[in-house]
């Protein structure tokens, strides 16, 4: 099961509270939809810099490529780590440390490993690393974050000097795509074999632009220029990039406009986005992102687990005024989990399946019918929101007050920051929830990488939902790609349709720089991407 949250439960979030609890409050007026100018890249740097100071919204709990699941941890990654495949700036899967893939049997990858590319202590990269590299994601006692790509991985063998095998145990399109992300990173065979691998004391040993120089557990990690780096075209600019780990919102905001720091990237607007829109001393650039605003289906009985009923309330929302009141402007309207980034193949047939979809505007009319076909429940339906986040509150309060005009009761259960990520992995935790929110991406352009977490018996198929199952398993061993998009454009549409998830809006990727500084990729892939190579002065 491939599952993309990012529980927000344990991490130092940078949100605001809007008050002591959630209030029902009237539906605001129709907002205008969203239009957004997303970028992938930002203006190039004149000239390096000696350092760079950076914010990250909290302190990495670790640099283990195999654990590194989350925003802080592979923005600094990135830099560092490189993968066998490459995800680009603009959504595109290049060549990496494995200049080429071959597919000879649909249960088989041979990836040729690239000749002349050496760690940063000097050493040879070989086919030992990479094997050693894609084992650990097989060792139960190391606990990979990523082990939904590798449930299907039988063995990994270097089968020449640099060649290295991977045998599945069934096909799966999802895997080599996989080998883009963090999950296809490459360390030392060396350094594999540590204990503290990732840790401040035990550091790090790969092969990318920056290597990894000191971190200072609770203030800062810094990285610096790799020298030797093997593709000249990704050279960094700047000598040293210093990861500042200030959590709290007013005090990153304040060190932003400053100049203190030069810059971040935020995965939810911050309180004080108009602050930093409004400096005179730096800019705010919106990028395109995978991730997405949604309402997690949880019900297995009940109002909720009707489709109609979810059906009604996703035609009643506003997801324009969502976009507005919630986010700031800075996201827009969502008709499907999947949206156009996502459409890395066969683009004209998804484009086709999007245009066929019932379309993200309001229909109070339909819903109300919907709602009349449904019986007019009257149980009250229960939503779960995190503690102290402005972005789940607000959201609440619009959906609540859209439910009550429609005649649905709403109930809004608020859960401790410390406890909201029990959602998303334990069963009792949810119990007589019936929807919660949460940001999700993908992480590769593939819209089957969101829909498989509809698969049977996930762990994230939270009401079991049942619908395409057997397509989900058909289309990741589909290797013909427009095969593979019939299949996912069906699952696609079934899953709409039957709001299995109610998907609310796109969430871009926002990026602040000082006027310093210039040349940080702005879209999503910087999770994956050395995102930091061109940072420099203006």
């Amino acid at each position: 099961m491939i599952r993309r949250a990012v529980p927000l439960a344990g991490l130092a979030l940078a949100l605001a509270a809007c008050g002591a609890g959630p209030q029902t409050q009237q539906a605001p007026a129709s907002a205008a939809p969203v239009a957004l100018d997303l970028k992938t890249s930002t203006a190039a740097a004149a000239k390096g810099l000696d350092k760079v100071t950076w914010n990250l919204p909290y302190e990495p709990q670790t640099l283990d490529p195999i654990r590194s699941f989350n925003y802080a941890e592979n923005t600094a990654l990135a830099n560092m780590c490189e993968s066998l495949l490459r995800l680009t700036p603009d959504f595109t899967i290049e060549p990496g440390l494995a200049e080429k893939a071959d597919n000879p049997t649909p249960t088989t990858w041979v990836y040729t490993i690239r000749e002349g590319v050496t760690f940063w202590d000097g050493k040879p990269l070989t086919a030992q690393d990479v094997a050693a590299s894609l084992k650990r994601h097989l060792d139960p006692a190391l606990g990979t974050w990523w082990s939904d790509y590798f449930s299907t991985v039988e063995k990994v063998e270097a089968t020449g000097p640099m060649q290295v095998t991977v045998t599945l145990k069934q096909a799966d399109v999802l895997f080599n795509q996989a080998m883009a992300t963090a999950a296809g990173a490459i360390v030392s065979k060396e350094y594999a074999a540590k204990k503290d691998l990732g840790s401040p004391t035990g550091g790090l040993m790969c092969t990318g632009p920056f290597e990894f120089g000191a971190w200072k557990s609770g203030d800062s990690l810094s990285i610096v220029r790799n020298d030797a780096y093997w593709d000249k075209a990704l050279t960094a600019k700047s000598k040293e990039i210093v990861f500042r780990f200030i959590a709290d919102e007013t005090t990153a905001v304040n060190a932003l406009r400053s100049g203190e720091v030069d810059g971040q990237y935020f995965y939810l607007p911050p309180a004080g986005l108009a602050q930093l829109r409004e400096s005179t001393t730096g800019s705010v650039t919106l990028g395109k992102s995978l991730t997405f605003w949604t309402l997690l289906s949880a019900a297995k009985d009940g109002p909720y687990a009707d489709p109609k009923v979810r059906q009604a309330l996703s035609l009643a929302l506003d997801r324009a005024a969502i976009s507005k009141v919630v986010f700031q402007g800075t996201a827009a309207p969502q008709r499907t989990l999947a949206g156009a980034e996502y459409w890395g193949y066969e683009r004209a047939t998804f484009e086709k399946a999007y245009q066929a979809l019932p379309q993200e505007t309001q229909d109070l009319a339909k819903a109300k019918q919907l709602l009349t076909e449904a019986g007019s429940p009257t149980e009250p339906i229960t939503i779960a929101i995190q503690g102290s986040a402005a972005t789940h509150e607000q959201t609440a309060n619009l959906i609540k007050a859209t439910g009550e005009a429609l005649g649905l009761k709403i109930d809004i259960k608020v859960v401790p920051v410390e406890q909201y990520g029990n959602l998303y992995s334990d069963p009792k935790a949810r119990e007589g929830v019936d929807a919660f929110f949460s940001t999700w991406y993908g992480n590769v352009p593939d819209p089957l990488d969101i829909y498989t977490v509809f698969q049977a018996g996930g762990r994230t198929n939270f009401n079991g939902y049942p619908a395409v199952d057997a397509d989900i398993k058909k289309a990741r061993a589909e290797a013909d790609p427009a095969a593979r998009a019939a299949l996912v454009t069906g699952i696609q549409d079934k899953v709409t349709r039957d709001v299995a998830w109610m998907p609310l809006n796109n969430l871009p990727v926002i990026l602040y720089m000082s006027d310093r500084v210039t040349g940080a990729v702005p879209s999503f892939p910087y999770l994956y991407y050395p995102w930091a190579v061109g940072l420099g002065a203006k």
